[in-house]
């Protein structure tokens, strides 16, 4: 079982990626902003981060790169959760860190499939 800190600034996208998350038997923390992400991901230590790009304030791919320069995270696999689909978007995702990358509206086996992969 592992501890996944999800990020989104949509309620109904938060629930439901806690349920598919939390319906796998893995520990979800969620945050509705990336304010203050990398002291959070610090303080919860997650083996994985899922997170939003489109955002108000710091955007998803700004905080994949924040964190991913923060000796205290840039270890934590990250997976980029967005309906920014487009291969500019998915190639400057890979560029900023992150790990994976899943387009929304997306399948709860989409989603398993991409944290046991990117988890190994």
């Amino acid at each position: 079982m592992s501890k996944i800190v999800v990020v989104d600034d949509s309620y109904a996208e938060l629930q439901l990626i806690e349920g598919c998350l939390k319906g796998a038997n893995h520990t979800v923390v969620s945050f509705p902003s990336s304010d203050k992400l990398e002291d959070k991901v610090a303080i919860e230590k997650p083996d994985l981060i899922v997170l939003d790009v489109v955002m108000p304030g710091r955007n998803g791919f700004q905080a994949c790169r924040d964190l991913k320069n923060d000796d205290r995270c840039k270890n934590i696999p990250i997976i980029l959760c967005t309906s920014k689909g487009n291969e500019s978007d998915k190639f400057w995702g890979q560029q900023q860190g992150a790990n994976g990358y899943i387009v929304k509206p997306f399948k709860a086996e989409d989603l398993l499939t991409a944290v046991k992969k990117v988890m190994g």
